[in-house]
């Protein structure tokens, strides 16, 4: 070990001026781009806070908690679409989570041979590839019929639960929040994947050599190690499902109500941006701005939380 170091210590030194230059300026140009990066979100931030000022200076923070959207009289809040931007990305995330790691526990293991491995693996990466309109078309002529059906019944048999509480009509929370889970899914999937296969193998060896089974070997050994990887997975699967636009102002309904029955229609801040922003002007181009800074708070709120988990997670 000591002679390995030395050798290594005697290349460094004898390396010509060329290759340190190089190397020094190698690590300036990441820096500067890392810098770049920084400045690029600071520079979209003030830019949006800015389009957004005039509405700031009106509403302040009963912009958060007004549920009207009225263009007549400039009366404007986003507490409905605020709502549907939670609720519709937990549901995605409440389907996608298991199912993605489950998946991507099944494509890191030798539970299938090679061969099938490596088509589902596509597979599941392709669905990343399909554009969200063509997701919107299936859901409003495949998913929403399905979901009416089913709805009914669960409206009349079990109406007295608040999440059932009205009959469906077509769009809907519920469908909106199926469809993100679909198009979240390949994200969780194909990171977790990486995250589960990055896991050193002398992890897996150590725990079946004390005696783990292998399932006790995945769930308390391989899922824990990859869980920063995983945790990322799942934040960058939630930026998408906050941020997505056509497919679920194609699904969700676009009503500004708030309702805790999944069938009932609903808004987010991405929906209400596409509907009326070509159409906006005077103070409503300020307040849909301050809707797109309050989306991007949320985004970065949630990060910043899943950053703290990761971190304490690793200390634990």
């Amino acid at each position: 070990m000591t002679t390995n170091s030395q050798n290594l210590s005697s290349a460094m030194k004898n390396r010509s001026e060329v290759e340190k230059s190089l190397d020094r300026g190698f690590v300036w140009l990441t820096r500067i781009f890392a810098f770049a990066i920084a400045a690029i979100l600071l520079w979209i931030a003030l830019q949006v806070a800015t389009g957004a000022w005039p509405a700031i200076q009106k509403f302040g923070a009963e912009f958060l908690a007004n549920s009207s959207w009225n263009p007549v009289n400039d009366n404007y809040g986003v507490l409905p679409q605020v709502y549907g931007t939670l609720v519709s990305s937990f549901i995605g995330l409440l389907i996608a989570v298991p199912i993605g790691v489950g998946t991507a526990v099944l494509l890191s293991e030798n539970f299938l041979p090679s061969k099938v491995r490596t088509v589902l693996v596509f597979s599941v990466e392709l669905l990343a590839a399909i554009p969200s309109v063509v997701y919107g078309v299936w859901g409003i002529f495949v998913l929403i019929p399905i979901l009416t059906n089913l709805g009914k019944w669960l409206n009349n048999y079990f109406g007295w639960l608040p999440i059932f509480s009205t009959s469906p009509t077509g769009p809907g929370m519920l469908p909106a929040g199926i469809i993100l889970a679909i198009m979240t899914l390949p994200i969780i999937t194909a990171l977790s994947r990486d995250a589960l296969i990055s896991v050193p193998s002398s992890l897996r060896q150590a725990a079946v050599g004390l005696g783990a089974t292998r399932w006790e070997t995945i769930l308390k050994v391989m899922i824990p190690a990859a869980f920063s990887g995983i945790v990322s997975a799942v934040m960058l699967a939630l930026g998408r499902a906050m941020g997505e636009t056509m497919a679920v102002t194609m699904l969700i309904g676009n009503s500004n109500n708030i309702s805790v029955s999944l069938f009932a229609p609903a808004n987010t801040i991405a929906s209400l941006l596409a509907n009326q922003f070509s159409e906006a002007s005077g103070l409503q181009v300020a307040a849909l701005m301050y809707a797109a800074l309050v989306l991007f708070f949320l985004t970065l709120v949630v990060n910043i939380l899943a950053e703290l988990l990761v971190l304490r997670v690793k200390r634990v």
